[in-house]
Formats: C-alpha cells, sequence, structure tokens
C-alpha cells in the first residue's frame, strides 16, 4: 500500500499534466480547476508518503546494480516531498487567479505539473537512472515554462540560456554516473559512498558541477537572470522549492561523497559561501524587483551549499524550507503588482505596499525574514548552517553575507513601504492600477505564515528533532552568542539600508550604474563572445607560431631525410653489395669444392664397394665340393699363419 502511495504522488501530476498537453486548448478551461486539485491531492499524497516512508522499484537497465528505476522516502525526502508539493499547491492557486483569460492554461497548466512530478522524482529518487531521468525532465520542462509566451521578444532566448547553461552543467551528472559504475560497480546512489581513488574524485566533481549549474551558483549564476523573463508564477515555483532547490538538495544528500574526498566538500562550502555573499551584493545594485529577487535566490541556496559541503545536514534542509516560502511568498506579490501596476521597477513599486495592504503586509514579513530579522525563519536557519561552519575564513564570509541579505532585503522594504513624494499614501483606487485578486493576497499570507513560524527552529527542542528526523543527531547546534550577534547584525544592516536609501538615494544610484547591476558580468561567461576571443587568439598564435614551428620542424626533417638518404646510397646500399657478391662467389666456390671433391669421393667409394660385393658373390656357387674345396684353403692359409708366427 505504501508503494502504490509513492506511486500515485509521483504518477498523478505525470499523467495529469501530460493529459492536459495532449488536450491542448480544448481543456483550456477545465485546465485550472484540474491543477489545483491535482496539487491538492499530491500533497495529501506527500503528508502520507512523509508518514509512512515507502519504496518503489521498476525494471531498468536489468545487468547493472542499481539500474533500477528506484524510489525511496527517507527523512530528507520525507521533508521535501512535503515542502515540493506545500508550495506547488499555493502557486497553482496564484497561476489560475492571475493568469489572463487568453493565455494557453492547458499547457501552462500540464508543464507546471510535470515541472513538479520531476521534481518529486528527483527528491525521492534512489539510483543514479531514476535521478538522470527527472534531472532531464526539469530541465526540459523549466526551458519550456521560462520561455512560455514564445511569442514575445527575449522570452525564448531567456529560456534557451537557462536551458543550455544548466544543460551543460548537467552533463557532470553523466560523468559522475559512470565513475561510480567504474568504482563500485553499481548506479545506486547510497553505494556512491563506496567509491574511492581517482574514480571517487571524478564522480564527486561531476556531481558537484551539475548542483552548482542548476542551483545557479558561482560561475553559472546568471542564467537566474534570464529566467526572470518567465512567468511570475514560474519564477515563484522554480526559485522556491523546484529546480534551484535540486542541486543544493543533490549536495546534501551527497555530503557523504564529498566528505570522502575532502576537496569536493571544501570546494562546496567556498562555491556556496562566495556566491552567498557576491550575488548578495549583485541584489544589492538591482533596479528590478525581479532581478533582485532572483540574485537573492542564489544568494540564499548558497547557504545550502555551504552546508553540504560543511556537513550541516539539518541546517543546510531548514534553509531550503524556510528559504522557499519566503521566496515563493515574495515572487507571489511582485507578480500580483506586476500585473496590478504594470511595472517590476523598483522605482515603480515605491509605497506598492500601501497600496494593497495585504499583499504588503505578507510581503513585509517576508522581506523581514529574508533579511534574518529575530525570530523569523531565515535567522534560525541561517545560524544552524553557520553552526556547522569550522572554518574561520568560511564562517566570516557567511556571516557576512547574512548582513548583504539584510541590506537587499532592507533596499526592498524601503521602496514598497514607502510613501509617494515622501508624504501621501497611495490610494488603492487610482486609475490604470488594477485590484490584486483575494486569491493572490491569500496565497502571499499564507507562504507569510511559515515565513514567521519557521523560526521555531531556533528552539532547541525543535532543531532536535529535525536531526532525529534527518538522521543528523550530533551536529553542531548555533549558541545563544551567536543568535543574538546575527540577529543584531540583521537588524543593524536593514535598519542602515532603510536609512541609507531613503538619505543618500545617490549612493544607492551610483550602485545601480556599477557592474554589480549587470550581475557582475557573470552573464558574459554564459555567451560565445569569451569562447570566440580566445578561439582568435589561439588562431594567431596558431598562424604565427605554430605554424612556423612546424613548418621549420619539417625542413630541418626534410633536410635530416636527404641526408640520411645519401648515406644510405653511398654506404650502406655499398656494403650491402659488396657483402652480396663476396658471398655468390663464397657460394660458386663452395658449390665447386663440393661437386669435385666431395662428390668425387663419394663415388669413388661407392664403386669400390661395389667391386668388392663383386668378388665376394663370386665364390657363392651353391656347390657344395667347391664350399669344402673354399674351407680346405682357408684352414691351410690359417695353419700356415700359425707356423709363420710361432
Amino acid at each position: 500500500m505504501s508503494a502504490a502511495v509513492l506511486a500515485a504522488l509521483t504518477g498523478l501530476p505525470t499523467v495529469a499534466g501530460a493529459a492536459l498537453l495532449l488536450c491542448g486548448r480544448r481543456a483550456d478551461r477545465a485546465a485550472a480547476p484540474v491543477a489545483v486539485a491535482v496539487t491538492a491531492a499530491t500533497l495529501v499524497l506527500a503528508a502520507a508518503a512523509a508518514a509512512g516512508r515507502p519504496e518503489l522499484s521498476a525494471p531498468f537497465l536489468t545487468t547493472v546494480e542499481g539500474g533500477d528505476l528506484r524510489l525511496v522516502v527517507d527523512g530528507l525526502s520525507a521533508v521535501l516531498v512535503v515542502l515540493v508539493a506545500a508550495v506547488a499547491l499555493p502557486v497553482t492557486v496564484f497561476a489560475a487567479a492571475g493568469l489572463p483569460r487568453d493565455t494557453a492554461r492547458a499547457r501552462f497548466a500540464g508543464l507546471l505539473l510535470l515541472f513538479v512530478a520531476a521534481m518529486l522524482v528527483t527528491v525521492t529518487a534512489a539510483t543514479l537512472p531514476a535521478l538522470l531521468l527527472a534531472w532531464e525532465v526539469m530541465g526540459a520542462t523549466s526551458y519550456a515554462l521560462i520561455g512560455f509566451r514564445w511569442d514575445e521578444p527575449g522570452k525564448l532566448a531567456a529560456g534557451t540560456v537557462a536551458f543550455l547553461t544548466t544543460r551543460a552543467a548537467d552533463l557532470g551528472l553523466y560523468v559522475a554516473a559512470g565513475a561510480a559504475l567504474a568504482a563500485t560497480g553499481s548506479l545506486a546512489l547510497p553505494d556512491l559512498r563506496a567509491a574511492a581513488g581517482g574514480w571517487a574524485d571524478l564522480a564527486a566533481a561531476g556531481v558537484l558541477v551539475a548542483a552548482l549549474g542548476k542551483s545557479a551558483q558561482l560561475p553559472f549564476s546568471a542564467w537566474l537572470s534570464s529566467a526572470m523573463q518567465g512567468p511570475s508564477p514560474v519564477s515563484a515555483l522554480l526559485h522556491s522549492a523546484t529546480m534551484v532547490a535540486a542541486g543544493g538538495y543533490l549536495l546534501l544528500r551527497l555530503h557523504p561523497l564529498l566528505a570522502g574526498t575532502g576537496w569536493a566538500a571544501t570546494a562546496a562550502a567556498w562555491a556556496g559561501a562566495l556566491t552567498a555573499l557576491v550575488l548578495g551584493l549583485v541584489a544589492l545594485a538591482q533596479t528590478d524587483v525581479k532581478q533582485l529577487l532572483a540574485a537573492s535566490t542564489a544568494a540564499q541556496i548558497g547557504f545550502v551549499v555551504l552546508a553540504a559541503g560543511a556537513g550541516a545536514t539539518a541546517g543546510g534542509t531548514a534553509q531550503l524550507v524556510a528559504h522557499a516560502a519566503v521566496k515563493a511568498g515574495l515572487f507571489v506579490a511582485a507578480g500580483a503588482w506586476l500585473t496590478a501596476l504594470g511595472t517590476r521597477e523598483l522605482a515603480g513599486l515605491r509605497g506598492a505596499a500601501r497600496r494593497y495592504p495585504g499583499v504588503g503586509a505578507a510581503v513585509t514579513v517576508a522581506a523581514l525574514a529574508l533579511a534574518g530579522v529575530p525570530p523569523l525563519s531565515l535567522w534560525a536557519s541561517k545560524d544552524e548552517v553557520l553552526a556547522g561552519v569550522e572554518s574561520t575564513a568560511l564562517h566570516a564570509v557567511g556571516l557576512a553575507a547574512a548582513v548583504v541579505a539584510a541590506g537587499y532585503s532592507g533596499r526592498l522594504l524601503a521602496v514598497v513601504l514607502a510613501r509617494p513624494g515622501g508624504e501621501e499614501a497611495f490610494d488603492s483606487e487610482e486609475p490604470g492600477t488594477r485590484r490584486v485578486p483575494a486569491a493572490t493576497t491569500a496565497v502571499a499570507a499564507a507562504f507569510a505564515v511559515p515565513a514567521a513560524g519557521l523560526g521555531v527552529l531556533a528552539l532547541p527542542a525543535v532543531a532536535e528533532a529535525l536531526r532525529r528526523l534527518l538522521g543528523a543527531e550530533g551536529e553542531p547546534a548555533p549558541t545563544g552568542g551567536a543568535l543574538v550577534l546575527s540577529g543584531a547584525l540583521a537588524v543593524a544592516a536593514l535598519a542602515g539600508t532603510v536609512l541609507v536609501v531613503r538619505v543618500r538615494p545617490g549612493l544607492v544610484r551610483a550602485a545601480e550604474r556599477g557592474p554589480l547591476h549587470r550581475w557582475a558580468g557573470l552573464g558574459r561567461l554564459l555567451t560565445p563572445r569569451p569562447g570566440l576571443a580566445l578561439a582568435r587568439a589561439l588562431a594567431v598564435a596558431d598562424d604565427r607560431g605554430l605554424d612556423r614551428a612546424v613548418h621549420a620542424a619539417a625542413g630541418g626533417v626534410r633536410r635530416l631525410a636527404a641526408a640520411v638518404a645519401r648515406a644510405d646510397d653511398g654506404v650502406l646500399d655499398r656494403a650491402v653489395t659488396g657483402v652480396a657478391r663476396a658471398t655468390r662467389r663464397a657460394a660458386d666456390g663452395s658449390a665447386r669444392a663440393d661437386g669435385g671433391l666431395v662428390d668425387g669421393a663419394v663415388r669413388a667409394t661407392a664403386r669400390a664397394v661395389r667391386r668388392a660385393g663383386t668378388a665376394a658373390r663370386r665364390p657363392q656357387t651353391g656347390l657344395l665340393h667347391q664350399y669344402y674345396a673354399q674351407a680346405a684353403a682357408g684352414l691351410g692359409v690359417l695353419l700356415l699363419l700359425l707356423l709363420v708366427a710361432r
């Protein structure tokens, strides 16, 4: 029965999504109710799976150990399946309420459900074939969702950038699968920890590259900027509990492999810490609210990657969950304001929280949580992560990144809570604006509740219960002093940023004109220009250096060959010819000696033997009296010899 629950959990959104895609525009009217009903049922099934911990397997590569499509719900998977389903349901409601009526709703809902199904398989996959299958479907559906409005300029190109970047990094997972098979003879994820030597290093490197690419960590971060061309519900789901979270989840899952190599765990920790800091600074310099939230997503997932490298599984999981609630709520609000006000620019959102107080209250809570203000969720989860970091330098970078997080959250709050012109509040009935649907306000409020409530993770009893669930007993917990320090720094940074935005706007404008506004130039890494420049430089070096060297070497070789040919003709050939002539003369002399001497002696001996034989045959007449006479003659000779001898 438990296996049936897991099959339904992953199969229901898959079948429903495929059916909606096949029906096309004919199912547009029913698409939204069907999608909401399916995601609601998925949430119920996720809760049942988390409680029952089922396993499911289907044959795939039958000749390889671990080659089946195996799904298992353990402690980490139990948290993630509930998280994915719990975020998918409100986001689907938001999409149903906010998408224009002329939208191809069946196509959108079908892709969204397949996207959710792929993430559910990803977080329950226990073998590399199952993981790779889900990983690929997730990438393909994200491309289709980001470029959903393909007929609008730039949308399809944005989806292509995101797809190709993550797809290139995904090749690392195939490398890891090959290394795992070579090292252990198995494709089961738990068996990866048994890999050793160079194969373990290769597998860890492949996993690390694939995870960093999927989670938009340095140096792959810029694809997340392009992904902001997608519809707001896609951004809300992509940035919270699905694709961007998948890389962090994978590193948490495979921490034993990273730790076994030593260097891979350190590399993951530093990649996460630097991403949290650099992309946090990028977020500070943005003028587009979705770009600010996108950069902050990469920064916040950086804490998850840092936790995976440091071995802080509980802290990384808490960060994943808390960030999902916070970021989903913020993207829902950004999408609502984009639809209502027609702008994503921060300048155009001045006072938006006052104009729409319901959404504004939810955004305020979520932004304060994002800043790490006590006693909200990300304050507790970040300290859980930093408590597991033993390196002083890493801890300092992580703490600095947490302070920067308070900075970009403060900038957002300073804008949306401001009064227009500094004096009057917005009128929600101002011409040219639209109302925010009540369902959207309810969704934003629903995400604000866990964004605030998950601060209970700061309570030792709650944190210890999470560790037991994840099998991470013994991991370090933050001290009271660390919690107070991080909370005080967050409040100070938040207040300071709000003050700077309002009192010294020139500093903000200066940051907006700098390289951080352009994502620190990271987008150039995703274009062919660096490759083309390198190719041109290599071509020049080839023409001016390598070609000349090759031609010079060829001339030298040709001259050497000519000298060797002359030596061969003048010396070796003559020597060989002379030896051949002497050998022929010796052979002729030997032949003459053989014919004249050896053959003559043999023939003479044969003639003498023949004559002796003829002479010996003559006495043999067959007459008895002759034999007597011969015997008497012989005896006479013998007698004579005896007499003479005496």
